[in-house]
């Protein structure tokens, strides 16, 4: 988890040093610009102190051993659904929603209601049917 820390900490100091730039830059005149890069640094900040705090609670991780071997990573990383065809209605029900932002937002309401009915459908896959358990 050292490399991830060190990735975000590094985004998170660069979006700092392009916000004190770009307010010196105009003067501080113009808010938006080094507002919303000093809340990029702050996020960035932000994912990194959680991680950091998330690596302190578990052990060492087979990516941060210098001296880790490629086999001390293998096994299952998870549960996947290959057959599902619950993120594809998912992924139809946002771009109707989309859809509706640009054109009119009664059709936004036909897509948040299919997007409710595909994401009921995929938390509660595994709960009935043939991949019950």
């Amino acid at each position: 988890m050292k490399t991830e820390i060190q990735f975000f900490g590094v985004i998170g100091a660069f979006f700092a040093a392009v916000a004190a730039l770009y307010g010196f830059w105009t003067g501080w005149v113009e808010p938006v610009g080094w507002v919303a890069l000093s809340l990029c640094a702050g996020l960035g900040f932000m994912i990194a102190f959680f991680l950091w705090l998330t690596a302190r609670k578990l052990p060492l991780r087979p990516d941060d051993d210098e001296d880790g071997e490629i086999d001390q990573i293998a096994g299952a990383y998870g549960a996947f659904s290959p057959f599902s065809w619950w993120p594809l209605w998912l992924a139809l029900a946002a771009a109707i929603i989309f859809l509706g932002v640009a054109a009119g937002l009664w059709i936004s309401a036909f897509g948040a209601i299919l997007g409710v009915w595909a994401l009921c459908g995929w938390t509660f896959e595994y709960f009935s049917g043939e991949h019950a358990h």
